[in-house]
Formats: C-alpha cells, structure tokens, sequence
C-alpha cells in the first residue's frame, strides 16, 4: 500500500497542471470582463447635420462610446463644448475595438472617404490593445483576438485569426496609430492622439499612469513620429481624479452589468465620470498650440481653463 505522504505528493503533481490551467484561464477572464465588444449594427456611422460644416470626428473604443447599461463614454458629452453652427461632432467610436480591429473589421475604411479637408479627427486607443493577438480554440464568449504588438515599432505577426478565420498581419500599437494620422492628414485633416483614459487605479493617493514605456507614451511617440497634434488625456484625468480622491472618485465609474450586488467597473464611466472626461479633454484641446479649435468653442467651453498642472478643468 502506498504511504500516505507518497500518495499526496502524486496526488499533488498529477492535480498541478490542471489548478495551473485553471489559473491561468481565470487571469485570462478577468480584464476582459469590462471590454465588452459592441455589436458594430448598433453603431452605424454618425451622418452629419450640417454637411456644409467641418466636422470633428472621434474615433476609440467603450471608453469614449458605450452602450452598455450604467455606463457612458466621454465623447457622447463633447457635442456641447462646440458651436453646432460651426463644427459638427461626429462620436465614431464602438466598443471593444482596439487600434488595430477598428481598422481591420473595416470600420475604419468606411469612415475615412467621409473626412474632408478642415475636419478634425481626435484618435484615443489602447486598452483593448492589451489583449491577445489571437487565441487557441475553442472559442468562448471570452475569446479576443484584438491585440496588438506592444510599443511603436516595425514588426508583424502572421497569425490565422481565430474570429474571422483570415490569415492576418498584425502591427504594433504605434503602426495603427501612425495609418491613422497619415490617412487623416492625407484627407487635409487635422489629426489629434490622445493617450488613453486611466484605471480607477488609487494608491496611496496616485492614479497609476500608463507610462512609462506603456501605451500613454506609445501614442504621444505616434504623435511626435507624425508631427500630429497630442493630448495627454492619461495624464490630464489622472491628475484630476487626484484631487478629488478614491472616494469622491468612484462615482466617476459606471455599474458593470449583471453584477449582483452591484460592482463599480474599473474603468468605464458613469454619466457623470463622462462629463468629467470630455471636460478634461477639453481642457487638454485647449492647451493645443495655436488652440486651433479656439472659433468653435460654445459657451460651455468658456469656463473650461487649458490645462496645466495648476488647473482645475473638471467639476
């Protein structure tokens, strides 16, 4: 008969690959739970009111469009901070893409024969870039294949999407961020990066950045590479979600839904956290050189200083 440390030594190695498996597969769900991707038929591109009219066009993911119940995406708030006999502003955004599947599921290409000379297009990706190139069957509900190569170089990956069943060449993050401004600028348009919006991410006071050597300064890089206009919008809101604190903050969240009791999402914003967001951002267009949206400011925007470390834009 097998002594019983023996036996629970077997036992122990034969059972920790499967616990190792579990494991892995549970990490792996957890910061997919609040990228939910949006049914693209519920977001068909936003038509102009006044064609005769430049337009500014935002282009991201959940963060700045969200239809998910409970929570709100910044760019739905930006209409108000402009003159809609001036400008029109377009929120192209849909959730769950990152910079590389709103340009490869073709969004992208719909959009960019609509951009005339004199618009403005504001691009915000990265959160769903984190997540994996591709993914081994089978698929779940949970399987991603929207990542994109990090930092801002020139490498590919070959892979057989597991989604869309094409063999792909994946880029980096900063490759995607780059088509983006030149196709704009090819347009006649006015490219502007922004970095992503940061976690509710206290400690010890400070909202943790995604910089450096992260996605916030892999768009600014994009930016300088392509002399296109940059917003440091991680930084921006950080700061502000400072002053206020993790208490006051976390009403700035939306509910993530089907949670019972409720839970407070990570990084999706309630209705109020995306009035927050647009007036940081803003703040963050104002600070532009040569503040070249200065003519289509509405009367909302008045109050909203440019921002610099000693500003308060948000409210």
């Amino acid at each position: 008969m097998t002594p019983l440390p023996l036996r629970t030594s077997l036992l122990a190695i034969l059972l920790t690959p499967l616990l190792l498996l579990c494991s892995s597969q549970i990490r792996a769900a957890e910061p997919m739970e609040d990228h939910p991707v949006e049914d693209a038929a519920k977001f068909k591109l936003v038509q102009k009111s006044n064609s005769s009219l430049p337009t500014l066009y935002l282009v991201g993911d959940s963060t700045m469009k969200n239809g998910t119940p409970g929570q709100k995406g910044w760019g739905d708030e930006m209409a108000k901070y402009f003159d809609p006999s001036k400008l029109n502003v377009l929120n192209e955004a849909i959730g769950g893409r990152s910079s590389r599947t709103y340009q490869t599921e073709g969004r992208w290409d719909a959009l960019l024969p609509l951009i005339q000379k004199g618009d403005f297009v504001i691009i915000q990706f990265g959160h769903n870039d984190m997540g994996p190139i591709n993914e081994n069957p089978p698929i779940t509900p949970s399987t991603r294949a929207r990542g994109t190569i990090k930092g801002v170089g020139e490498e590919t990956q070959e892979v057989d999407n597991i989604l869309t069943k094409k063999h792909e060449v994946v880029h980096s993050f900063g490759w995607y961020m780059r088509k983006y401004v030149t196709d704009v600028k090819a347009r006649g348009a006015t490219p502007i990066v922004l970095s992503l919006v940061p976690r509710n991410s206290f400690k010890d006071g400070k909202v943790a950045r995604f910089s450096p050597n992260n996605y916030g300064d892999w768009a600014r890089l994009s930016a300088e590479s392509t002399s296109a206009l940059f917003v440091d919008d991680n930084e921006i809101i950080a700061e502000e979600l400072e002053k206020l604190g993790p208490e006051k903050a976390i009403d700035l969240f939306g509910f993530q839904p089907k949670k019972t009791p409720p839970v407070r999402d990570g990084l999706h914003s309630s209705a109020e956290g995306a009035a927050f967001n647009a007036r940081c951002a803003i703040a963050g267009l104002k600070a532009l050189p040569g503040d070249p949206f200065e003519n289509y400011f509405s009367d909302a925007a008045k109050d909203v200083p440019p921002f610099t470390t000693a500003t308060t834009p948000a409210k």
